[in-house]
């Protein structure tokens, strides 16, 4: 009778001891890999938010430009200083803005 409780004693600390791992698991995947890329997500989309024309860019594909309009998820782009390069491109392409006021400091 003694054996078969120590058994099962035994059993249910390891598996509240595994519980207790699983736990610490998903509470260091959470700090240390969710919470930054969220924060990275906020970022990025208080930069977007804050695009005005006549800010400087740079797209995912390290072309740098300025912005000419802005639409809904629609941007307008001048390339290099021909007047004819106004490309469209979707404001995720963005990756870093660069407001005129800093560009003078």
């Amino acid at each position: 009778m003694f054996s078969i409780l120590a058994t099962e004693s035994a059993s249910s600390a390891g598996w509240i001891s595994m519980v207790v791992w699983l736990v610490i698991l998903f509470a260091f995947m959470y700090f240390f890999m969710v919470r930054p890329q969220k924060k990275e997500q906020q970022k990025k989309n208080s930069m977007l938010a804050e695009l005005a024309v006549g800010d400087t860019i740079l797209t995912t594909s390290g072309f740098y430009g300025t912005v000419i309009d802005i639409a809904d998820d629609t941007v307008i782009v001048e390339f290099g200083s021909n007047k004819n390069c106004r490309i469209p491109m979707q404001k995720a392409a963005i990756s870093a803005v660069e407001k005129p006021e800093e560009a003078a400091e």
